[in-house]
């Protein structure tokens, strides 16, 4: 019984590592989609979304049943408890994607982002996909060093942010009220999506330490 225990508690881990790819895997989509003028691929990102909704939802009731029938305590608990934070941190992941690619579909066949913004949501599309594979890392070795330099490397996303702002409130901006608009919104969805990718890895320095903070990476 309790080999069948900790066997379901590593697959749980497992589901959370896949549901971490699903969610870079649609970030990365949902880039391209807004950078090309994509609709087919933002539509493929919009209903992909179900998908990931239905991971959560089983995880979470495999959580459930591990709690009822188990009755973890210590470590055990601290398992299952970070489990189910995190499939609702993937899962706001998730959603963020898909409000850029519903972005890049509202004003298909436009493109979302003027030229010479188009540089910095390369950037973050970049820094989105590779804060997510850490994220996939970090849940499946439990490796609490990664974290750290995830919550370092959030650092980037937060710089390209500003640099965002700067164009938006610059006395120069040519592209009117509309557009600043969809350029505000787009940096909170990559900010927003960073911020989940951080609070997973937090969740894990929990899940290893039992400390809610993580300790800066020294070069």
């Amino acid at each position: 019984m309790r080999q069948h225990y900790h066997e379901e508690l590593d697959d749980i881990n497992n589901c959370l590592v896949e549901m971490a790819n699903s969610v870079g895997s649609a970030m990365s989509k949902a880039t391209t989609s807004l950078l090309d003028a994509d609709i087919e691929l933002a539509n493929l990102v919009i209903e992909g979304d179900e998908g990931i909704d239905a991971r959560r939802e089983n995880i979470e009731q495999r959580c459930f049943t591990l709690l009822a029938r188990q009755a973890p305590v210590a470590t055990d608990l601290r398992t299952i408890t970070a489990a189910m934070r995190m499939i609702s941190d993937l899962e706001r992941m998730g959603d963020l994607a898909v409000h850029v690619a519903k972005l890049a579909r509202m004003r298909f066949p436009e493109h979302t982002v003027p030229q010479e913004l188009r540089p910095i949501f390369l950037e973050a599309g970049h820094v989105a996909e590779s804060l997510v594979a850490q994220t996939a890392t970090v849940i499946a070795k439990l490796d609490v060093e990664a974290a750290a330099v995830l919550e370092a490397d959030d650092d980037l996303m937060d710089q390209l942010h500003r640099q965002l702002f700067s164009e938006l409130l610059s006395k120069d901006w040519p592209h009117g009220m509309e557009a600043a608009i969809d350029i505000t919104l787009l940096g909170r969805y990559y900010e927003r999506f960073a911020d989940h990718a951080v609070s997973v890895a937090r969740r894990v320095v929990f899940l290893v330490t039992g400390e809610r903070e993580m300790h800066a990476v020294h070069e």
